[in-house]
């Protein structure tokens, strides 16, 4: 069984979704619609553990407290997207990374489009953080929370890097 429990932050609602080892992903409020299984086997709760600390840990984010997560993760992945997930903690807090860096981090450097596809499918943005990998010309490119979401992230840690 999973417990979930809804986030107000400064982009948006966000629903967290953790079982007993970890959390297991955080949604954006416009992706929630597209997780019909949460309806299913999932309880709202205020008093689990891991949805706690991440409630904790992501009110500190956000009001520049903190720049590292040190939340259970229980992620469910192939082998190489979890390469990849992994090599986002890897990122510093306020900087970038190219998606080519990005597979060269894990050895698998002409596998450019698959960690695109594989931080599309990034079960806890922000925690592991995808959006602070850009094209190789530094744009932005395909964020699960939108563009804007991903601006706002990469400003807010600029902000407090300074």
């Amino acid at each position: 069984m999973t417990s979930t429990k809804q986030l107000d932050s400064p982009i948006g609602r966000l629903r967290l979704v953790a079982t007993d080892e970890g959390l297991s992903r955080l949604l954006f409020d416009q992706q929630v619609g597209e997780h019909p299984d949460l309806a299913g086997d999932s309880a709202e709760s205020d008093d689990h553990p891991v949805l706690a600390t991440a409630t904790a840990q992501l009110a500190e984010y956000f009001a520049g407290e903190r720049r590292e997560f040190d939340i259970p993760l229980d992620l469910t992945g192939t082998e190489f997207q979890r390469a990849a997930w992994s090599a986002l903690a890897g990122v510093p807090f306020g900087e970038t990374r190219s998606y080519r860096q990005q597979a060269e981090a894990i050895g698998r450097p002409r596998a450019v489009r698959a960690i695109g596809a594989a931080n599309g499918r990034n079960p806890v943005p922000i925690v592991l953080p995808c959006h602070r990998i850009v094209g190789s010309d530094g744009s932005l490119t395909g964020y699960g929370g939108g563009l804007r979401i991903k601006e706002y992230l990469l400003n807010h840690e600029q902000a407090q890097s300074q």
